[in-house]
């Protein structure tokens, strides 16, 4: 009888190990997820708009381009100067495109590391170890290349150089994936806004060119 009972609570036993459900396993993020979250993109959903002032000269607090953009409406202003135009992304002529392209080029600068989610028609390569063109130190290298057709500048490739923590150090820009970049800079002195990290200058590895990013603000839901 002792036998028999003891039996029985190995049997059960067995049969509750083989029946209990394994837990899910996370899935792997990608390399372009990790640099989106490195750069703050979990605070994406909660913008409801973002400002910045794209180039311009240093000693010039009021010159360069300065955008406004609700993400959700689509809704932007464009200052410059004295004028300012009011357009919807989701309702253009052709007056308000040409402004667009602007917008989407200033845009990049700005969101390089989101964009390298949200843009489509793109080919991914893997990473690999490589020097920097500007720095000429040794950091990850992606290279996102655009599709022939659609967007403003199809076929244009971008080699994204970024540290171990997947914030981007640097990048070459390649008109119509041309072997020899036709830009290359440095991203640095990053500003956190609304907790969105943004690069707010980009230099060369020689002379004082420097692009600007000025007048960040990021607002937020309540």
């Amino acid at each position: 009888m002792q036998r028999l009972l003891t039996l029985l609570i190995i049997i059960s036993f067995i049969s509750c190990k083989e029946t209990k459900t394994e837990s899910p396993q996370k899935e792997e993020l990608t390399t372009v997820q990790k640099i989106a979250n490195a750069h703050g993109y979990e605070h994406w959903d909660n913008v409801t708009s973002i400002q910045f002032r794209f180039g311009g000269k240093a000693d010039n607090p009021n010159s360069g381009r300065l955008w406004q953009w609700n993400p959700n409406t689509n809704d932007i202003t464009l200052k410059r100067d004295t004028i300012v135009f009011n357009y919807n992304r989701n309702n253009m002529d052709s007056i308000a495109i040409k402004s667009d392209r602007a917008f989407i080029n200033d845009k990049f600068w700005a969101l390089i590391p989101f964009q390298l989610l949200w843009d489509e028609g793109t080919t991914i390569s893997e990473v690999e170890k490589a020097t920097s063109p500007v720095k000429q130190v040794e950091l990850n290298k992606l290279t996102i290349t655009y599709s022939n057709e659609g967007g403003y500048t199809p076929g244009d490739a971008y080699d994204i150089y970024f540290d171990d923590n997947h914030i981007i150090q640097e990048w070459s820009f390649r008109k119509g994936n041309a072997p020899e970049p036709s830009l290359s800079n440095t991203f640095e002195d990053y500003g956190e806004f609304g907790g969105i990290k943004i690069a707010q200058s980009h230099k060369k590895a020689e002379g004082d060119w420097n692009l600007l990013l000025r007048d960040i603000k990021v607002a937020l839901k309540d």
